[in-house]
């Protein structure tokens, strides 16, 4: 054989070797000093439309790339940011923020109210962002103040100026700006290799309170693929799910993090009478799950807590109400008996369920006590949760079938089936949106005017006042939607957030924020800090 193609040969066995080694995981990673590199996916995750705050990029979370108008404290509070003070109409229906003067974009231009206006204009439009319903127009009244002007009362509009990052008007391409960014926050964008990694550097035009690490490099892999990376010592801080939370890994520390992110399961409230969705064309409703006796035997049946020790790795907490138990306007007694199979089997023949045919399965009018449960294929602890609840529905009659699919087959369902959920927010309008008759994410059909008028109540009251209504929707004996009333939900139970944290890198785990759905990895990225020089571990 020719010489040439022997070397040629060699080569490549060589470069599949090598690539094979990185694929795996294979050896430790050089870092610089003040660089760390951060497998985050439970930080969003990957955006489809890139890092553009208008269609979504991290809300509820900080942006990294641009500001926001205030920030959540550690004690659930907000202090200024963007602004430097703000006003609140008696009616909860105008907003006014006055903004600093000394704010610039990474392009140099400086952010002024006509930024902040559109900004908040464009999310409105797309509804890609948080839930801007309420805002009528944004409106720039002279270079640094701007005025919100919505229409309703609505006591939570607060929430939305701490998670909306702004973006520059003058130079905003819609079709652009997420694979490009500007912004004004404590770092910039250097690249983003899509399916691999975001690159950040610190913004020395920073107009706060500077952070130490100088470049964050942000991996996108997630579950076993970010658990290898810390095995390897390839990443500093490393999101993985709760089935390693109980893992040791030399070099690193497992910091589990308080969240008020909680799992659930939707139960359509209404039947199939052949509605269709004119937003998307999906099946509504569900002939038995829309029966209440089967909500509530599940509610009542279905053991929690065994499924936090369980499912969860014993690293959760049992949820009767969708509402973590940190949050100001979570009722205490929201509780029943756990796993009472007893009243679940009492519930279901009551109602005309029985099991005729032997089978295990009930039936009722020659319909089985039967349906699917969907969750995303891409999070363990949904699947565990969810082939959980099916067994133990076994127990009283009810087959489930747990179903792992992408969000883009789980939607067509939401409707028609049960779907395994996170939710988890600092704006209790967040419970609106899941419950309120009228709104566009009640994928329950829940219609309980109690509830609405408790909605209604809590928007028109100041913060502190509105928490007692807040509580209501989801605790009010018979007429809320916890398992005592309509039971609309069921809900499984508040999970924590495992990262482990390679020794070199202190995170500040004392100043974190309670995590919010989808997670705030970086709140406190101010605080972070680089414990050692080493660069190789």
């Amino acid at each position: 054989m020719d010489k040439k193609y022997i070397i040629g040969i060699i080569i490549a066995i060589i470069v599949v070797i090598i690539g094979a080694a990185i694929l795996m995981g294979g050896g430790s990673t050089e870092r610089a000093d003040g660089e760390i590199v951060v497998a985050a996916y439970s930080h969003g995750g990957e955006p489809e439309s890139g890092f553009d705050p208008i269609t979504g990029w991290n809300y509820y979370a900080e942006p990294l790339i641009q500001s926001t108008l205030l920030k959540m404290t550690t004690n659930g509070t907000y202090k200024n940011d963007l602004a430097t003070d703000y006003e609140i109409s008696d009616d909860y229906k105008t907003y006014t923020v006055n903004l600093r003067d000394d704010v610039k974009f990474t392009d140099g231009t400086p952010l002024t109210a006509e930024d902040v206006a559109f900004t908040f204009n464009a999310a409105k439009e797309t509804g890609a962002s948080l839930d801007l319903s309420a805002l009528d127009t944004a409106e720039a009244t002279d270079n640094y103040t701007v005025k919100f002007n919505l229409n309703k009362s609505d006591s939570t509009f607060l929430d939305k100026l701490a998670y909306i990052g702004i973006v520059p008007s003058d130079s905003y391409d819609n079709e652009t700006y997420g694979e490009n960014p500007i912004g004004s926050g404590p770092y910039k964008f250097v690249q983003w290799d899509k399916g691999q990694q975001v690159i950040l550097e610190k913004n020395p035009d920073y107009y706060g309170d500077m952070p130490e690490i100088e470049k964050i490099t942000i991996l996108f892999a997630q579950n076993e693929a970010a658990f290898n990376l810390a095995k390897n010592g390839e990443a500093d801080v490393v999101a993985v799910p709760l089935e390693y939370g109980r893992e040791k890994l030399d070099g690193y520390t497992m910091y589990l993090q308080d969240t008020i992110d909680v799992r659930g399961i939707a139960l359509p409230n209404v039947p199939d009478n052949g509605e269709i969705s004119p937003e998307d064309n999906y099946t509504i409703g569900n002939n038995v799950t829309s029966d209440i006796a089967i909500r509530k035997a599940l509610n009542y049946g279905v053991n929690r807590t065994a499924l936090t020790e369980g499912a969860l790795n014993g690293l959760g907490y049992p949820s009767y109400d969708g509402i973590a138990h940190q949050l100001p306007w979570a009722n205490p007694d929201a509780t029943i008996k756990d796993g009472d199979v007893a009243y679940a089997n009492k519930t279901l023949e009551e109602a005309g369920w029985v099991d005729s045919d032997g089978d295990g399965i009930r039936e009722k009018n020659g319909l089985k006590a039967s349906f699917k449960v969907y969750y995303s294929a891409n999070a363990p602890e949904r699947q565990a949760l969810a082939i959980g609840v099916s067994e133990q529905a076994k127990e009283f009659g009810i087959e489930i079938e747990p179903v792992g699919a992408e969000w883009d087959e789980i939607y067509p369902n939401k409707y028609s089936q049960g779907v395994l959920y996170g939710y988890g927010s600092t704006d209790p309008s967040d419970i609106a949106g899941k419950y309120y008759s009228s709104s566009d994410s009640n994928v329950v059909k829940i219609n309980n005017s109690a509830v609405d008028a408790h909605i209604d109540a809590a928007f028109a009251e100041s913060r502190e006042a509105s928490y007692k209504d807040w509580s209501a929707v989801s605790w009010d004996g018979t007429t809320g939607i916890s398992p005592k009333g309509d039971a609309p939900w069921l809900w499984l139970g508040e999970i924590k957030y495992g990262y482990f944290v390679n020794d070199r890198v202190d995170i500040s785990n004392d100043t974190a924020l309670l995590q919010p759905h989808g997670g705030d990895l970086f709140s406190n990225i101010y605080d972070w800090t680089i414990t050692n020089s080493t660069s190789e571990k």
